[in-house]
């Protein structure tokens, strides 16, 4: 792909008389941070840029990373180096990534662990096609609509935290369902040594700690709501705090978990000893979920959904996901001339965010369980629909209203991406939703906890009537957490993702448009400044808040901002909430084999490395 001129203004002509440049037609593809920092804006050293790079995009921190046998990338580099680690060993993809999210909810807490849920995009080599999986949990079958309606908020909605928000975790039957089409070493071979890796401990960096520190004051603000806190405290902030930057942090009681389903399999979590455990744990505290719950539980593989964009297929998960999200706001961008209208421009952000609004309304509307409602997705989807949508996008200011309604959504999860030498490449998203999940720690009823923390994704379910997302037993809620995946001219191109909550389509459909609009590889794909868009509404019934804040990095030029100011926007600053990003590209090469590139997210703690 060429190389193009990065344009931080608009090109001439682009703004005249406060009015942006029309829509065209289609273009082809062409220092650590002091300790006590919380976040960008706390940063001591303000107006300082970055180092300079003698080649490549002058924003990027450092060069996508190149291999021939394999890649990995991910938010930990001990997790990057066990899925490295798992692929020398003779594993395929699969076993990598199982041995990756495993170790991850083990390093990663604050975003991940075997109290949520997973899903999956791969190439399938054998097969020569995408494939996909839905690994996400059901509500309690014990838990009714007006029991759930009794523990709603003040607001009328259900609660951040606390029993009523646990739906069954699908990760760990993620895991072998997985494995059973695709691994090559044997199970206990892929998890013990993440289970050794918990009893031995590992240094804790910087985000991670500052994460930890502030979800357990999340927890300890909300303890009322929460049916039990000790065995949280016990896990993660042992001696009364959580481990600081560059402490050892174990988790022997994860391990013992681990061992356990290493041993016995998927059915020793949702059949046996854990799902014992974890009824009584239920039983003990008052809450729902029992090992009947677990039992019933399996992992769905699903046909993605797939839009081209540019002569790009991307692919997606459809509903419960919000998937369909990000195909909606590149089909909506496709309408427009954005390399015309230059990279970082006002332009170019205006469109694309007034696109994530237009996509996030009907995300609104329509996204829940395929099993309880049917969304229109062949409508959604259709260039037809989303040449609709994007006449009525004005150049010249913002949207006023935008129907059917959006309030952010935002999440904490882990997303990586793994390739092997037989050519497998896998996009693994793996989540606990809100902070670390519901605050409950379950134990094993003889003194020692299980070692994990259960999701809180039933926050996300409506208690509105008529609402497709409305609660019910038995049912799948409304999920943010998406994989992301493309090819080109049928071959397999870039395993990638971007976490965050309601972050995930507008930096997904971000990365694609830097790559496929600008020229710029994996790595510059994701150094590049992002734009994050709040204020829509919401699958839980919370409506839009008027147009909303657009927030910009600081890397984003001073013009733009002035520019997008002019049309109409109310910009926010830096929030952090920008999401994470990996990314595994396959390159076709004209002298020898194709090659991988790996690309990691500058904004966390992760590592992307290729052999």
């Amino acid at each position: 792909m060429r190389r193009r001129t990065f344009l931080s203004t608009l090109p001439a002509g682009a703004l005249a008389g406060g009015v942006l440049s029309a829509p065209a037609t289609p273009a082809a593809p062409s220092a650590a941070i002091p300790a006590q920092a919380t976040g960008a804006n706390a940063y001591p050293y303000s107006g300082v840029g970055t180092g300079d790079r003698i080649m490549g995009a002058p924003f990027a921190g450092r060069s996508t990373v190149w291999g021939t046998r394999g890649a990995v990338a991910t938010a930990h580099p001990t997790a990057t180096l066990i899925g490295l680690d798992t692929l020398r060993r003779g594993g395929s993809a699969i076993d990598a990534a199982i041995a990756v999210n495993a170790a991850l909810g083990f390093l990663e807490p604050v975003a991940n662990g075997i109290g949520g849920d997973a899903f999956g995009l791969l190439w399938d080599p054998a097969q020569r096609k995408v494939v996909g999986f839905n690994g996400s949990g059901r509500s309690p079958r014990g838990l009714s609509l007006a029991a759930a309606r009794g523990k709603a908020n003040e607001r009328g909605f259900l609660p951040s935290y606390g029993a009523v928000t646990v739906n069954v975790p699908g990760t760990v039957d993620a895991w072998w369902s997985a494995h059973q089409r695709y691994g090559k070493l044997p199970w206990r071979d892929v998890l013990l040594p993440v289970a050794e890796l918990c009893e031995r401990g590992e240094a804790t960096p910087q985000l991670i700690a500052w994460y930890l520190q502030r979800n357990m004051a999340n927890f300890d603000r909300s303890a009322a709501i929460i049916e039990e806190n000790d065995n949280r405290r016990r896990v993660y902030a042992p001696d009364g705090r959580t481990p600081r930057v560059g402490e050892l942090f174990a988790n022997p009681d994860l391990a013992r978990t681990y061992r356990v389903i290493a041993e016995g399999g998927r059915d020793a979590f949702y059949d046996g000893p854990i799902a014992e455990a974890i009824e009584g744990y239920f039983r003990r505290v008052g809450g729902w979920m029992t090992r009947a719950d677990l039992a019933a539980h399996r992992t769905e593989w699903v046909e993605p959904l797939v839009s081209n964009y540019r002569g790009v297929d991307v692919w997606q998960l459809g509903p419960n996901t919000q998937g369909l999200s990000t195909l909606q706001i590149l089909n909506v961008c496709e309408r427009f001339d954005l390399e015309g209208m230059g990279f970082q421009s006002a332009a170019a952000i205006h469109v694309q965010a007034e696109a994530k609004r237009l996509a996030f309304e009907d995300r609104a509307r329509w996204f829940a369980d395929p099993e309880f409602s049917r969304t229109p997705v062949e409508r959604l989807i259709s260039k037809a629909y989303a040449a609709e949508r994007a006449a009525l996008i004005r150049l010249d200011r913002v949207m006023d209203r935008v129907l059917p309604g959006d309030a952010p959504t935002q999440g904490d999860t882990t997303y990586f991406s793994v390739a092997d030498a037989d050519g497998m490449m896998v996009s693994w998203i793996q989540s606990n939703f809100r902070g670390m999940g519901s605050g409950l720690v379950p134990d094993d009823g003889q003194g020692s906890t299980l070692g994990f923390m259960f999701q809180d994704r039933g926050e996300l379910f409506a208690l509105t009537d008529g609402h497709p997302n409305l609660y019910a037993p038995g049912k799948r809620p409304f999920h943010t957490i998406i994989p992301g995946f493309a090819t080109k001219d049928g071959e397999p191109w870039m395993a990638f993702g971007v976490m965050g909550g309601g972050m995930q389509p507008q930096g997904q459909a971000q990365i694609v448009i830097n790559m496929v609009d600008y020229g710029l590889d994996p790595q510059e794909a994701g150094d590049a400044p992002r734009w994050q868009h709040e204020g829509s509404s919401e699958p839980t019934g919370e409506p839009a808040e008027g147009s909303g804040v657009l927030h910009l990095e600081s890397g984003v030029p001073e013009s733009t901002k002035e520019q997008l100011r002019a049309l109409g926007w109310t910009l926010g600053p830096p929030n952090g909430g920008f999401g994470g990003y990996q990314n595994v590209m396959r390159q076709s090469n004209a002298r020898g084999p194709w090659t991988y590139g790996a690309a990691s997210e500058m904004r966390k703690d992760g590592l992307a490395l290729a052999w």
